[in-house]
């Protein structure tokens, strides 16, 4: 069970790390908006593996048949094993490559409220909520625990979907049939 949850959780972890990685030289021209878009597009990609994960486990660990909360519990595995990936190369790019993120970020939800028409008042608060983000951010123990839930939900709902496809009880596994062990017979 632990190889299937390592292999799964590391190659969802790599696609989302490398897509991350891959997009982030093109920030300036894709934009926040589009790359939030692609961002949990590539989400929802990666966590794809949950479901090849959980089926993987039926088939060649649990005999073919798994329980929804046995499912459930290998979908999660692979999930946080995701988030952490997910953070790990967060990390890297917010603290070496693109340690003004916030800013940016930050200059970027003003210019968008201000197209939108917000008054000064409006525009001087969402100003005052982007500089206590960017203290609370900051800490690296609450942007650890932001950047960790960002693609959780993602994963739980990926995690319960999958897990509710690929349950089989031990009766479906052998098409409908009870499984059962043959009784014995009494001749007399």
């Amino acid at each position: 069970m632990k190889k299937i949850i390592w292999t799964f959780g590391l190659i969802s972890g790599a696609v989302l790390s490398v897509m991350m990685l891959a997009t982030l030289p093109f920030m300036d021209r894709i934009g926040f908006d589009a790359g939030q878009i692609i961002g949990y597009t590539t989400m929802v990609l990666s966590f794809l593996m949950v479901f090849f994960g959980i089926r993987s486990y039926r088939d060649n660990v649990a005999g073919g048949t798994v329980t929804f909360g046995r499912a459930f519990r290998v979908g999660l595995l692979i999930t946080v094993i995701t988030c952490v990936c997910y953070v790990a190369t967060w990390q890297i790019i917010y603290y070496r490559l693109a340690p003004d993120f916030v800013d940016k970020y930050s200059a970027h939800t003003l210019e968008k409220a201000r197209a939108s028409g917000a008054s000064e008042h409006e525009l001087a608060t969402e100003r005052r909520k982007m500089e206590e983000f960017k203290e609370m951010y900051s800490n690296p123990f609450v942007n650890v625990a932001i950047t960790f839930v960002e693609p959780l939900p993602v994963g739980l709902l990926v995690t319960l979907i999958s897990a509710a496809i690929l349950k089989r009880k031990r009766k479906e596994a052998v098409g409908g049939a009870l499984a059962r062990a043959p009784s014995a017979t009494v001749t007399l």
